[in-house]
């Protein structure tokens, strides 16, 4: 679903409050009851009060009914996760206006946003069970009993683990984008102007960039932590330019060049210590040499890395395990594994559908909630060729230096 934010400007202080309240209800309620909404809310005009912003709420799609329900009653729409989850972060100062979407994912929407002084930052919104939002509730008895909404319940799980590996993995120096925020389903991390690894056509030196990537394997392994979807979409490339040393005899020497692999997307990574670590360590090593072989044709001489090599080095020379810093989050095991299913659960349908990589293209088959995803920025499917030192084919996205419109987030009232 797109994310439109021009209804924030209208909602009243009342309207964030019905709003959380319905948040708030779907906690044990699949469908919440408008008399128990009245009760959260608590706004001074009552309840007609309350039906007034009801109204609003749901003329603008961020609440609805369900069909042949029993009672009188609202369910939290995506929208509504949306917005409370964007107010969190105006109110903290994260966020300042949001412009477009720059990528759409089987799991998540990617937009760009822009704080206060107008930096631009990136907002990842997490939307799991994408792909068949309807076999996901169906299959879900992995999910908490009365657990309402269950691809609201899965998205925000994805978030926090992402947020916590994302948070551990920067403070350990990886190559991954600054975290900033997390609210809900959402996330708010630097903006890495580079185009993913899929999106490159050539490179000066496969063999120097995929020894760098499995080195990046390995020592996410000595770090005690499996990447579990380490491919080419979830890798960017990007060119940090080294200015030339001071030279009597050529002023015009060409700043160096090198290519920077920068990690994203962790909601799937596991612990070396996990049930299936050597299948998820040597599915990403597959991944990998599958990429080279068929991109760059290049093919390693050496076999390996080898998952058993890999768990010998936990922990060594004093690196720490941030397996368990997921854990350490407030990350429970039981919501690992609610995620872990879901996931997996996804991943099966998707190889059954013949989908491949991280992109969707035809929107989701959320009930009651499909878009026309037709203006999906995704202008970015041709390979690009990276010329280092050269002009040609900047492997640069171009996003630091568009001039996008960015619509401002006007907020009344706290939530």
């Amino acid at each position: 679903m797109l994310l439109d934010t021009r209804a924030m400007r209208h909602l009243t202080a009342d309207d964030w409050r019905v709003l959380a309240a319905v948040e708030q209800g779907t906690k044990n309620h699949e469908l919440v009851p408008t008399p128990l909404i009245e009760k959260l809310s608590r706004l001074k005009g009552g309840a007609s009060g309350v039906h007034r912003s009801i109204s609003t709420l749901a003329k603008n799609g961020l609440i609805g009914r369900t069909k042949d329900a029993k009672y009188d009653g609202y369910r939290l729409t995506y929208g509504g996760l949306d917005y409370l989850a964007l107010h969190t972060h105006s109110s903290k100062k994260h966020i300042y206006s949001v412009g477009s979407r720059i990528g759409v994912g089987k799991e998540s929407d990617i937009m760009i946003v822009a704080d206060s002084t107008g930096a631009q930052l990136v907002l990842k919104i997490h939307r799991l069970g994408r792909i068949s939002f309807r076999t996901v509730k169906t299959n879900r008895d992995y999910l908490r009993k009365n657990k309402t909404g269950s691809w609201q319940y899965l998205s925000r799980l994805a978030a926090t683990k992402e947020f916590a590996f994302l948070s551990a993995l920067h403070a350990e120096g990886f190559p991954v984008p600054a975290p900033i925020a997390h609210s809900r389903h959402t996330i708010v991390m630097a903006l890495v102007d580079a185009p993913p690894l899929r999106q490159i056509a050539s490179v000066p030196d496969p063999a120097a960039l995929y020894a760098e990537l499995v080195g990046l394997v390995l020592r996410l392994a000595r770090h005690g932590l499996i990447h579990g979807d380490f491919n080419e979409f979830n890798v960017l490339l990007r060119e940090d330019k080294t200015p030339p040393a001071a030279s009597e005899e050529d002023d015009e020497d060409e700043p160096a060049v090198t290519l920077t692999p920068v990690l994203i997307d962790f909601p799937q990574m596991v612990s070396m210590d996990h049930a299936n670590a050597e299948m998820y360590f040597d599915r990403d090593v597959a991944c990998l040499k599958t990429f080279f072989s068929r991109r760059f044709r290049f093919v390693p001489t050496d076999p390996g890395p080898f998952f058993a090599d890999a768990k010998k080095t936990v922990g060594r020379d004093g690196a720490r395990r941030l397996d368990a810093a997921l854990e350490a989050s407030g990350f429970t095991k039981k919501m690992a594994k609610d995620l872990e299913a879901a996931i997996r659960t996804q991943e099966a349908e998707a190889a059954e559908r013949g989908d491949v990589g991280g992109e969707e293209e035809d929107g989701s088959d959320y009930e009651d909630e499909e878009e026309d995803e037709e203006d999906i920025v995704e202008k970015q499917h041709e390979p690009v060729v990276i010329v280092v030192g050269g002009d040609k084919g900047s492997s640069t996205s171009g996003l630091l230096g568009n001039e996008q419109a960015m619509e401002k987030l006007a907020i009344s009232g706290d939530t």
